[in-house]
């Protein structure tokens, strides 16, 4: 939206509630977003959310983008998290507004994206009489979200924003939603500070068990065929774990893969990085996943198009899984040993395990006849293709997606691919070399 000549920047309080100036709820609302470091909103208005607009309009301190269609709210907002790290922030209004946002909203939880959705809703005393656009919007996105809320008092629209974000953005990330009646946003309304100590019923363990990460690194150190195999968790992780990822790599001397949403945690061109694995994947790959002894599983989560066939999944290999998320441990694969916490936190541990060991154990892992089987294998050179450089060739695909990496490699350009969904998306993951992490944007587990 254009800034007015008369806005003011918001000046966020940073403890106890603000009873010197009454304030409404929309006000409210924006100086929480202020205080929770939000710069920008993806949103399209409509009658519930039209008192917030008025606020954002006063203000100066959060920028609005307007888009065209409420899923793309969605959408843009899982994209500025996905390249930056922080909590995309939509507004939609009620009804048919809030209804329109369950496709972007399912996606960044599937992709574990942390966005909050703020929805517009009929006034409190209407709520459930069927009134102009009203809708079940909790009980319709419940499915679709980490979280929701339905705000009824004006006194929990401070706390309950400030622990929407706080959900959003810790332990596994994802969508939260907090529904808005109309009637809170005009009338008056406290400010309070977030709370200094977590949720007593939301504390996710992000700390990983030591006896856990000791027999994992153990089995690590018996490997003679191991292999990393990441996922967007480290992605989720911040760019320290990527930086992690990469010591661990090179000091185990560690074959990698990665899936289509953990790309970039590794570069590209590294030797021990064997490219994606799954369906779409590499042979390499998907060769040294049958085939390791000791498969280390670090923020993925054995999605299907990894996996293919449950039974025929790495059948001979001691299995690791670390995930911040304790549901995801022998959900869909029975693993030898689990490790629930913070990925990063788990590769800093298993750096500080491999160290700690007896003298006798700190020898080099000979991966020689590994490496000489991988080499073999990345000989077929599965993705590879020709290019008639004549005039007038056609240009294969795969040949411009490559042209585009080599050309953004050799102007240093900070380059940041986003697709749809499809063979394109594909061609991008196999032939873009992605060295840097959140610079991959695409819609992984939904496929929207």
């Amino acid at each position: 939206m254009n800034a007015a000549p008369h806005q003011t920047d918001l000046k966020p309080h940073t403890a106890g509630t603000d009873t010197s100036v009454v304030q409404t709820g929309a006000e409210v609302l924006l100086r929480v977003l202020s205080e929770q470091g939000v710069e920008v909103i993806f949103g399209y208005p409509g009658g519930a959310v039209l008192p917030i607009y008025d606020a954002i309009f006063r203000q100066n301190a959060i920028r609005h983008v307007l888009v065209r269609h409420e899923q793309a709210a969605v959408h843009a907002a899982e994209a500025y998290a996905r390249s930056t790290g922080k909590v995309g922030v939509v507004l939609v209004t009620s009804g048919p507004g809030a209804t329109n946002t369950v496709t972007g909203l399912l996606d960044a939880m599937l992709d574990s994206i942390p966005v909050v959705c703020f929805s517009g809703q009929v006034g409190v005393p209407l709520i459930g009489t069927d009134a102009f656009q009203e809708a079940d919007t909790t009980g319709i996105t419940r499915p679709a979200t980490k979280y929701n809320y339905l705000i009824r008092r004006a006194d929990e629209i401070a706390p309950s924003v400030h622990e929407a974000f706080h959900i959003a953005r810790s332990g596994r990330p994802g969508p939260v939603l907090v529904d808005l009646p109309k009637n809170l946003m005009v009338g008056p309304a406290p400010y309070t500070a977030p709370p200094r100590a977590p949720h007593p019923s939301y504390q996710p363990q992000t700390e990983p068990g030591r006896e856990a990460i000791a027999r994992a690194v153990a089995a690590m150190k018996g490997a003679r065929k191991p292999l990393f195999y990441t996922g967007g968790g480290v992605i989720n992780a911040g760019p320290e774990a990527s930086v992690v990822l990469r010591r661990l790599v090179e000091k185990t001397g560690f074959p990698c893969t990665s899936t289509l949403m953990g790309l970039g945690a590794m570069p590209s061109d590294d030797r021990r990085f064997l490219g994606m694995l799954g369906m779409h994947g590499t042979y390499e790959a998907n060769m040294a996943t049958h085939d390791c002894d000791v498969l280390i599983a670090l923020g993925s989560r054995f999605d299907d198009r990894v996996t293919g066939r449950l039974d025929a999944f790495s059948p001979g290999s001691f299995k690791i899984h670390a995930d911040i998320d304790p549901s995801q441990i022998n959900k869909i694969v029975r693993v030898d040993v689990g490790v629930v916490g913070d990925v990063r936190r788990v590769i800093e541990m298993m750096l500080e395990e491999w160290d700690c060991t007896p003298a006798n154990s700190r020898q080099p892992i000979d991966l020689a006849q590994w490496w000489h089987q991988i080499g073999e294998w990345r000989g077929l050179d599965s993705l590879g293709f020709t290019q008639d450089m004549t005039p007038g060739a056609i240009i294969r695909p795969q040949y411009a997606i490559r042209r585009l990496h080599e050309l953004a490699t050799a102007t240093g350009r900070d380059t940041y691919v986003s697709t749809e969904v499809g063979q394109h998306q594909m061609w991008a993951a196999q032939h873009f070399g992605f060295d840097r992490p959140n610079r991959w944007l695409t819609s992984g587990g939904l496929g929207t």
